[in-house]
C-alpha cells in the first residue's frame, strides 16, 4: 500500500510537469495575438514619445484596471490629432501589465488595456483599420523592482508608429 501511494505522488508529479501551457486566451477583432513570448524585435517598451514630437507614447492604468483615466485621455487626444495629421500611418497598441497575477491573467489585461486606447482612438476619428493591438501582459516590464515604484510603471499601454513617417 505504501509504493502504491508513493506511486500514484511519483505518477502525479511526473504528469504535471509534463504538463503543457495553456493555449492564449482569445481577445477577439484586431489582436495581434501572442502566448506571452517577447514578440517582434525591436518593438517599444514605452517611456517614448510618438516620432518627432514631445508626446508620450505611454498610457498608465491603475491596478487591475482598463479604465482610461483623465491624464490618459489627455495623451490620448495629442496622440490621436498626430494620428489625423499623419494619416497614412498604421500604429500597434501594445497592452502590459505589472508581474502580479497570472500569466493568463495578465495577458487578458494587457489586451483589455490595448483595446481602450484602440476603441478611444476609434471614437475619436482614427480609422480602426489603421490600429492593431497585442498582448504582452508582464513580459515586457520596464522596471523591475517588487514594489509600487516599478509596478505603476508597467501597467500601460503604449502606442507604437509601424510606418514610416514621412513617406
Amino acid at each position: 500500500m505504501k509504493h502504491a501511494r508513493i506511486l500514484l505522488i511519483a505518477s502525479a508529479i511526473v504528469v504535471t510537469g509534463c504538463a503543457q501551457p495553456p493555449e492564449p486566451v482569445p481577445l477577439g477583432p484586431g489582436f495581434s495575438g501572442t502566448n506571452g513570448s517577447l514578440g517582434a524585435p525591436g518593438a517599444a517598451l514605452g517611456a517614448g514619445t510618438l516620432p518627432g514630437t514631445q508626446i508620450s507614447d505611454t498610457i498608465l492604468f491603475t491596478v487591475d484596471q482598463s479604465t482610461l483615466g483623465a491624464d490618459a485621455i489627455a495623451t490620448l487626444d495629442q496622440q490621436v490629432n498626430w494620428l489625423t495629421q499623419n494619416a497614412s500611418l498604421p500604429v500597434l497598441i501594445e497592452g502590459h501589465a505589472d508581474e502580479r497575477g497570472t500569466g493568463e491573467y495578465n495577458l487578458a489585461l494587457g489586451a483589455s488595456r490595448a483595446s481602450a486606447v484602440r476603441n478611444y482612438m476609434v471614437s475619436q476619428g482614427v480609422p480602426d483599420t489603421r490600429i492593431s493591438i497585442i498582448t504582452y501582459g508582464r513580459e515586457r516590464p520596464v522596471a523591475t523592482c517588487a514594489d509600487e515604484s516599478c509596478w505603476s510603471q508597467n501597467r500601460r499601454a503604449v502606442t507604437v508608429v509601424t510606418g514610416v513617417v514621412g513617406s
